[in-house]
């Protein structure tokens, strides 16, 4: 079967290996749809793991089962988390899935051909699709859970304003999932394209990001916003959060600067005006099940996201679209075409 061997974004090597058959206790799928995340791009944060084969939204289907899988059947249709919490510690216990430090079993990456599934994840970690999902609607549900974890985080509700920095696809996705809870939306970006696109989305209000973003919001919105979601990483863009959140709000880190920037918080301020700093990282099985419910239900869509499919053989293109990002929203590979 082939596989990607990523090294780093410029130097990704599609390879051939043995396919690998299931154990009594693993399951075999053929990898029908995955999704090149934003993390994906990230070097500093995938760099000490290289090379390896990344990808870990994943829409997939059953193709041979060990003997002693009795969930799973050939022909199912899944969605595959890359990761799963023990659900017993404390850190579980308490709703911090996503810091169970009993994690010891990763998936092996989506951007292959064939996937083997090891019993851990088979037991936690797999999700039968319904009817209603498609393979590349799949690709959305652990990004999608990762917005509905942060925005649960942050206590969004109807009626607040919401500002989300960055409209890439997980701006995007705030945006949407942000209009369903009946929220006032503004949006800021560098580019005019993806702001145009935000307005398509739910956007109310559109700003450039190369403006002064605060004085324009209480131009625009009268005072500043209850919720900053902040989808960008650049420096300018932390600066521009502290200044947009109003007395008694949240900023939420959805995105983070590389580790060697140094992020100066205006404790003094915020300590005053009594703003709350989170930050959300990945997700777990109760934002899974309610994603998979808002894409079944279609009341979050996510086709209109995808701007781009392509075969394995071009997933270096992929992720230079990714990298990019002035050309795409969501590029999904399709390692069996």
């Amino acid at each position: 079967m082939k596989v990607a061997y990523w090294y780093n974004n410029k130097d990704i090597r599609i390879q051939e290996i043995p396919t690998p058959k299931p154990k009594s206790r693993e399951m075999l799928v053929k990898v029908i749809s995955c999704g090149i995340c934003g993390s994906d791009i990230v070097e500093w944060y995938r760099l000490p793991r290289a090379p390896l084969v990344q990808g870990h939204e994943i829409g997939a289907q059953v193709v041979k089962v060990g003997k002693s899988v009795k969930k799973y059947k050939s022909g199912d249709r899944v969605f595959i988390a890359p990761k799963v919490p023990c659900m017993k510690c404390y850190y579980c216990q308490n709703g911090h899935y996503p810091q169970c430090p009993e994690v010891k079993v990763r998936l092996p990456g989506g951007f292959a051909e064939y996937i083997l599934v090891p019993e851990m994840l088979i037991e936690n970690g797999t999700y039968l699709l319904s009817d209603n999902i498609t393979y590349d609607q799949s690709t959305f549900i652990e990004p999608l859970a990762c917005v509905v974890r942060a925005q649960r985080l942050a206590g969004v509700k109807k009626g607040q304003t919401v500002l989300v920095i960055g409209c890439g696809m997980s701006g995007l996705l705030n945006i949407k999932l942000a209009w369903t809870r009946g929220c006032k939306i503004i949006a800021a970006d560098i580019n005019k394209t993806k702001l145009e696109i935000a307005k398509q989305m739910g956007a109310d209000i559109t700003l450039d990001a190369a403006d002064d973003i605060a004085k324009r919001l209480a131009e625009e919105n009268g005072r500043k916003a209850d919720i900053v979601l902040l989808c960008a990483s650049a420096d300018a863009a932390v600066e521009q959060a502290w200044k947009c959140v109003d007395k008694g709000g949240v900023v939420v880190l959805f995105a983070v600067p590389a580790p060697d920037k140094k992020v100066v918080v205006p404790v003094n301020d915020f300590w005053m005006k009594e703003i709350t700093i989170l930050t959300s990282y990945y997700c777990g099985p109760p934002d899974i099940i309610e994603a998979m419910k808002f894409i079944e239900w279609r009341s979050v869509t996510v086709d209109d996201l995808i701007t781009h499919r392509l075969p394995l053989i071009d997933i270096a293109k992929g992720f230079q679209l990714v990298a990019d990002g002035r050309e795409s929203i969501k590029v999904i590979i399709k390692p069996n075409d």
